[in-house]
């Protein structure tokens, strides 16, 4: 299975993209991000600005072509500070989905952290003790402490990098005056949560994302030397860090910019960010911070996967994402699978053997397939009509893969396996352009005649061949049990497909065999059973075919060969 993890951060865009693994375990196989400064102007309940808001929607195109060039299985994307706190955000994410097809989800500072700390815990081995940490992003800090297996307390603070650099950074170098302000309040922010931390007690601190990951990278590189090519799991002394903030305060932006591994898109905010992340390590008395290079979209990932173990577990033996998706909604809504895998066989028997009449190809063949699975999920709603509701679930099941013309014309076709045939006045269906209305009507025709096949839901028939006699239709089908009530089931049903035909349809019953019912074979020798429940069905049945005959003359439009 493959996955897209995208944070769309105050500072910063990320997207990762995964391969999950058979043990659940993940490898990223691309990774792309953009600085796009969306919360730059838009902190505090202000609007994000149009230009802002473009940069974005650009990176966001971007990483959605990536996504697609690696067949993802599924795009997860998480909205943070900027775009919680700004009164334009449902703007700004409606515009997301439509220009994209991306559809955020906006996650709360708590939950943000809840999924930073599942994520840098995978990353640094932490034992079995509690680690606190520390993620600095662009509008918010969050901060938790925890095991490797469960969070204590999680908390998120707006004194982000950009936030502070907007409201308290005034100077350039920054003066003491301005410093000692942006410290006060880091501390009014954090202190007493901090007290909470050092009270329960902590073993290791790690520092993820972005400006974290700056800081540690400068402050661990030499004076002459180059910086470390390997973040996660380096080892950064409080004491480097503290060096830092006192050179970074004294540099102006030009003097910065010329600082051994610092990344220039990050020369403005690292003022503020080394403020805020020496402050905390100093409240916690911590003596030495770990660097982990996995954040939110590793969180993201990470609790995608312990959520959708089972389904993940099925990409393996299914591999088509359509094929996929159906049968994860089919298990949703709790489908008879012995039923509905019998109207399958039946349906695509019918289909195959009928191919010379309809014309149709193996593309409407797999809707086909996919209506007969999923035709009674209604009844997961209420069996009283359930047909309908199970147009209902599959318009909005969030099938993957198809165009939502496929999805409308499945919905239809299974909708349409009892009770009203297609109409024009039936507004879905008459809103299809007229050759896929067509198509909608024969392949419900014979979903009509394969859910009739398996009535009792014992699945009886094990077979079928169709031939046409010249003046009538013949459906010979084998039984491996009694039959009955589809004999008389189908006989009810029969009006539309023999619309298809043209001809009066006639069932006739054949020797039980173990027949696949997908094969083309004929039997040309089939005849009645002998039982008198059997004799009696069949009388039924040639009672019907009768009715149709005087159809055919008294409309013989409707019965043209």
């Amino acid at each position: 299975m493959r996955l897209a993890a995208i944070d769309i951060g105050t500072n910063s865009v990320h997207m990762i993209v995964v391969r999950v693994r058979t043990d659940l375990s993940f490898e990223v196989i691309d990774r792309e991000k953009a600085m796009v400064r969306l919360g730059a102007g838009g902190l505090d309940g202000r609007a994000l600005t149009a230009e802002a808001m473009t940069a974005a929607l650009q990176a966001l195109s971007k990483f959605k072509r990536i996504a697609e060039s690696h067949r993802v299985d599924q795009i997860l994307a998480a909205a943070t500070s900027a775009t919680r706190e700004a009164r334009n955000g449902g703007e700004f994410l409606a515009r997301v989905e439509r220009d994209t097809g991306i559809r955020p989800r906006v996650i709360s500072g708590v939950e943000e952290a809840r999924l930073i700390h599942q994520a840098a815990v995978y990353g640094v081995d932490v034992g079995g003790g509690r680690a606190v940490v520390i993620d600095i992003g662009g509008g918010s800090v969050e901060i938790t402490l925890g095991t490797a297996a469960a969070v204590q307390l999680a908390r998120s603070f707006k004194i982000g990098s950009i936030r502070l650099t907007e409201q308290w950074v005034r100077s350039d170098p920054l003066s003491e005056r301005d410093e000692r302000r942006v410290v006060k309040h880091v501390l009014g922010e954090i202190d007493r949560y901090c007290d909470q931390i050092v009270t329960a007690g902590f073993d290791r601190v790690i520092g993820t994302s972005g400006t974290i990951l700056s800081i540690g990278a400068v402050a661990a590189t030499p004076a002459r030397g180059a910086p470390p090519s390997e973040l996660r799991n380096l080892h950064v002394s409080a004491k480097q860090i503290r060096r830092l903030r006192k050179d970074v305060v004294d540099l102006d932006l030009e003097q910065r910019l010329a600082i051994p591994g610092l990344d220039p898109r990050r020369a403005d905010l690292i003022v503020a960010g080394t403020i805020v992340l020496e402050t905390i390590l100093r409240r916690l008395g911590a003596e030495e911070l770990t660097l982990c290079d996995l954040a939110l979209r590793e969180g993201l990932v990470l609790d995608y996967i312990r959520r959708n173990r089972r389904q993940i577990a099925q990409i393996d033996n299914i591999p088509d994402v359509r094929r996929r998706s159906t049968l994860e909604l089919a298990e949703r809504c709790t489908y008879y699978a012995d039923h509905s895998n019998q109207v399958v066989r039946l349906s695509l028997a019918l289909f195959d053997q009928t191919r010379g009449i309809h014309g149709l190809t193996d593309k409407e063949r797999e809707w086909l397939e996919y209506a007969a699975l999923l035709h009674d999920v209604g009844g997961h709603i209420s069996y009283t009509g359930h047909h309908k509701h199970s147009y209902y679930l599959i318009k909005n099941g969030d099938l993957r893969g198809f165009h939502p013309d496929e999805i409308e014309a499945m919905a239809l076709v299974a909708r349409y396996h009892r009770r009203g045939t297609p109409k024009r006045s039936h507004d879905e269906y008459a809103q299809l352009p007229g050759p896929l209305r067509r198509t909608v009507k024969t392949l419900a025709s014979i979903l009509r005649v394969a859910e009739s096949l398996d009535r009792s839901h014992a699945q009886p028939i094990s077979g079928l061949e169709v031939h046409d006699r010249g003046d009538d239709f013949v459906i010979s089908l084998h039984a491996a049990g009694d039959a009955e009530l589809e004999l008389w089931a189908t006989a009810r049903h029969l009006e539309p497909f023999e619309e298809l035909v043209k001809k009066p349809v006639r069932l006739e019953m054949a020797e039980a065999l173990n027949t696949d019912l997908t094969t083309r074979k004929r039997v040309r020798n089939s005849r009645p059973l002998r039982s008198s429940h059997d004799t009696d069905a069949l009388h039924r049945t040639r009672a019907r075919s009768s009715a149709a005959d005087r159809m055919r003359r008294q409309h013989p439009a409707r019965h043209r060969r």
